[in-house]
This record gives C-alpha cells, sequence and structure tokens, in this order.
C-alpha cells in the first residue's frame, strides 16, 4: 500500500470506495492507473477519471483459459462466435482476456492456422485474447519447425485430444508432442477420454434404437474419462513433463489426478461451470431440445457435482474456465444439422458460457460460503495468468495490466438468453438464478463494459506469454 504524498501528479483514472482482492488479501483502499497499469494502492488519489465504486467489489479480470471461437467444427457446422461477438460477451460476464484455441484445417500446417486466427481476431476483440494451439499431427514439420517457433513467439501451451476420430493422437504420438513440450518449455493440455470406448459404446447404443441427445451421456461414462485421465497423467511421468487435464467432469478422474501428483507428477487440473450445476438428466428431455446441453465430456448427476465441489474447496482444482463452445440450436448449420436428429453422433459438441463463468462461480461459490472471494480470484483469474505465462495479468498489484472488474455483490438476476451478449440463440442455464453480477469491465485502465452492456470500440489484442513456470 502507498500514500498518495507521495504522488502529486493526478493518475489517468482512480477507483475508489471498493473492497480490492489482491493477493491473497481483502483490503479497502483506491487504485491508481496511469496508462494501462496499475502504479498505486493507496488513499487519497486524485485522477482525471474517479469512479466511485463504494458498495462493490474490485476483482482481477477474468481470464477464461478455455474458450473456442470461430473454430472449424465439420462439414457444414458453424460456430456461432466470431472474435467480436465472443469477446463482447465476454467482457460483459467480467473477463479482460480470453484464451482460444488454434486449430489447423485439412492440409493447413500449424503456423498457417495461426495466421487465420490472428487474422480473424484483428481489431475485432474487446478483450485481450491469447491463443493455445490445437496440436492433431505429429509429423515432422509440426514438431520439429511450427510449434518449437509458435512456442517462441509466445504461444506457449497446446492441446492434445484421446478422443474424436480426426483429431485425437496415439499414446506414441502424445509422448512425441509431450517431448517437444519437455525441450522447449511449453505446458501440455490434454482432452482425456478414451475414443475406443465411446466408440464402442455408441455403436451399441445405435443398434439398440437408442439415438436421442441423451445417449451422449450415456456413452460418455464416467470409465472413459477416468481411464483416459490415469493414462494421461502416466504419460506425462513418462516424458517427464507438467500437464493440465481440462474439463474434469467426475470424482473418480480427480482422483486419478490426486494419485498422480502423489507419485510425483506435475498436473494440473480444470474443471467448469457445467459440472457444479448441470446434469445428464438436461440432455434427457422431450425430442431434440435436449441437444442444448450436449458437450464433452457431458455433464454428470448431482454425486459428481459434490464430488467437483471438494475439489474446489480443497484447492485440488487449479482453474475454473468456461469451455465456451457455442453453437446455434434452431440452426441447420448449428446444433441441428443434417443428421443429428438421426443420431446423438452427429449433434455438434459444445455449449456457450463465457459470459456465465464467473456468475455462476460467484453465486454458487462466493455467495454460498462454499469458497472464498481470494479462492475465487485465483481459480478464475490469478492462477490462469501463472500458470498460462500472463505475466502483466491477473492480480490487482503495482504494475499488473489494469484489468479489473467491479462486482456488485448483492445484486441478483435470472440468467435469460435475452440479457446475453453470445451468438448463440439459446443458454443452458435459462432462468437460473444468480447473485453477485459484475457491473463494470476494465481492460488496461479502459471501461469495455458497463451496467451489462459494452461500451468503448474493440482495443483487445493478442498477448503473447512467457513460459510457464510450472515447465520451467
Amino acid at each position: 500500500m502507498q500514500d498518495n504524498a507521495l504522488h502529486s501528479q493526478p493518475h489517468d483514472t482512480v477507483i475508489k470506495g471498493a473492497r480490492v482482492v489482491t493477493s491473497g488479501t481483502v483490503t479497502t483502499c483506491e487504485i491508481g492507473i496511469v496508462s494501462g497499469r496499475i502504479v498505486t494502492l493507496g488513499t487519497g488519489l486524485c485522477g482525471h477519471e474517479v469512479i466511485d465504486a463504494t458498495g462493490l467489489i474490485a476483482m482481477p479480470g477474468g481470464i477464461d483459459g478455455h474458450v473456442h471461437i470461430s473454430q472449424p467444427s465439420g462439414p457444414g457446422v458453424e460456430m456461432a462466435d466470431d472474435f467480436a461477438s465472443a469477446t463482447r460477451s465476454a467482457a460483459c460476464g467480467g473477463n479482460t482476456t480470453v484464451m482460444p484455441f488454434c486449430l489447423a484445417t485439412e492440409g493447413q500446417t500449424l503456423r498457417e492456422a495461426v495466421a487465420d486466427y490472428m487474422a480473424k481476431a484483428e481489431g475485432q476483440c474487446l478483450t485481450d485474447v491469447s491463443f493455445h494451439l490445437i496440436v492433431t499431427k505429429a509429423d515432422p514439420v509440426t514438431l520439429g519447425q511450427d510449434l518449437p517457433a509458435l512456442i517462441a513467439e509466445g504461444m506457449t501451451s497446446f492441446k492434445v485430444f484421446m478422443t474424436y476420430q480426426g483429431m485425437r493422437l496415439t499414446d506414441a504420438e502424445i509422448l512425441q508432442v509431450m517431448d517437444v513440450a519437455r525441450e522447449q518449455g511449453a505446458l501440455t493440455l490434454v482432452h482425456a477420454e478414451n475414443e475406443d470406448a465411446i466408440e464402442f459404446l455408441r455403436d451399441k447404443a445405435e443398434r439398440a434404437g437408442q439415438t436421442t441427445p441423451v445417449n451422449h451421456a450415456r456413452t460418455r461414462p464416467v470409465p472413459v474419462e477416468r481411464e483416459a485421465t490415469h493414462r494421461a497423467t502416466t504419460l506425462a511421468e513418462v516424458a517427464g513433463v507438467p500437464v493440465m487435464i481440462v474439463h474434469v467432469s467426475n470424482g473418480a478422474a480427480l482422483e486419478e489426478i490426486q494419485r498422480a501428483k502423489t507419485r510425483g507428477v506435475r498436473v494440473l487440473a480444470e474443471t467448469c461451470p457445467q459440472y457444479i450445476t448441470l446434469t445428464a438428466d438436461d440432455l434427457d428431455r422431450a425430442g431434440f431440445e435436449g441437444a442444448k446441453w450436449v458437450c464433452s465430456p457431458p455433464p454428470r448427476d448431482t454425486a459428481e457435482q459434490a464430488a467437483i465441489w471438494t475439489g474446489l474447496t480443497s484447492g485440488a482444482f487449479d482453474v475454473f474456465s468456461s469451455d465456451h463452445c457455442p453453437f446455434r440450436f434452431d440452426d441447420s448449420h448449428g446444433k441441428d444439422v443434417p443428421g443429428a436428429r438421426k443420431s446423438f453422433r452427429n449433434i455438434p459438441n459444445g455449449i456457450p458460457g463465457v459470459e456465465t463463468r464467473l456468475p455462476i462461480l460467484f453465486s454458487e461459490g462466493v455467495t454460498k460460503g462454499r469458497i472464498s472471494l481470494q479462492t475465487f480470484a485465483a481459480l478464475t483469474a490469478t492462477n490462469n495468468a501463472r500458470i498460462y505465462g500472463l505475466e502483466h495479468k491477473g492480480s490487482i498489484a503495482v504494475g499488473m495490466d489494469a484489468d479489473i472488474v467491479l462486482w456488485d455483490p448483492s445484486k441478483t438476476r435470472t440468467i435469460t438468453q435475452d440479457i446475453l451478449h453470445h451468438g448463440s440463440d439459446y443458454t443452458p442455464w435459462e432462468g437460473f438464478e444468480v447473485t453477485g453480477w459484475p457491473v463494470r469491465t476494465i481492460l488496461r485502465g479502459q471501461t469495455v463494459m458497463q451496467d451489462g452492456e459494452p461500451v468503448g470500440q474493440p482495443t483487445g489484442h493478442h498477448v503473447a506469454r512467457a513460459k510457464p513456470e510450472v515447465a520451467a
């Protein structure tokens, strides 16, 4: 904390009256901002712009470490969000940085894919973005040229899949990719589900005429995620690298992560709002309605929700992300793509959630007394910045980017499609009531959302990252 007696020059912006969540503490102080950076935490500050935040909570801007934007999704399928709509939605949900994935199309190199994504994002973003890579090939160009070059350019994390035909890698290929991560100091993210087991169960379900959306969940049961999680952590142990297991949905998979940690494996874990609020029963609705909740891994049941909460409150989870992967429901290029009503196997996988991630966790976690404000900030911003190498983000501290969100902890809202800003035509949380809502989002000192609506120009840009400390 600094006293303003030593600061005779006014700040560009001063935030007054808020309870401020800093690293490990909650205090009441004023935040002084100059040229997009936090320069003072103190009292008696003056500024050209003064924001009265009395009664509000100042949080680090949310960092959503797992989103899909403008990503190729198969023949005839279109993702509902481009970078303009996705980052608008993110900002309105209290986020200041999102981390999308770059997926190469058929015949495209990874570097070519990154160039395409950069072009799509240029001049469109209301938040900052920082790209992860997706590795679907273990060929010499990818492993020997593209990955090392892109890691050196600040894309220091990449994802591999153990499921999805055309995207999954074999165990041998995953080891090769992890070896590049070890050499280059990058972090490997793993989507852990056993594709062969899923395919066996899908074929069996279809032969029995079980083709409705709920069978998506029934053919991706807990054991296929648990087994793949065990295998992913074992491969990381063999390769000698850290690994992030993304979108963990159940207690058995979390137990595998905990067991790996006791063996000395550097394992990080992520979970998402769908695994603390939704269940497989949401997919079991009349007609095609259940397609709205089709995502992978699928939501489980209330017992698994309790297991995920235990992980969140005990510190077993490092980050809480949305896995925002939006499609329109009433659209032949979205969930209702040709063939989707014939079989659950053809329904595009993914749900929208970048705007509702933070309010859901705040309401279900902080408001209901399950987690502290500091834990909320760590799971949604501070840990993401530390793990992924976003050196100037994730904390309200002197020298950091002035990425700040003001929360009204008493504001109660019912989530409905008409108050959201994403490109999808529905929300999986229609009618879900939350208490605690972001009322102002500030990106590098500039307000980009106020009172629930986007404001200002899209000044967000791509942020190159340092090598993750866990991979050092």
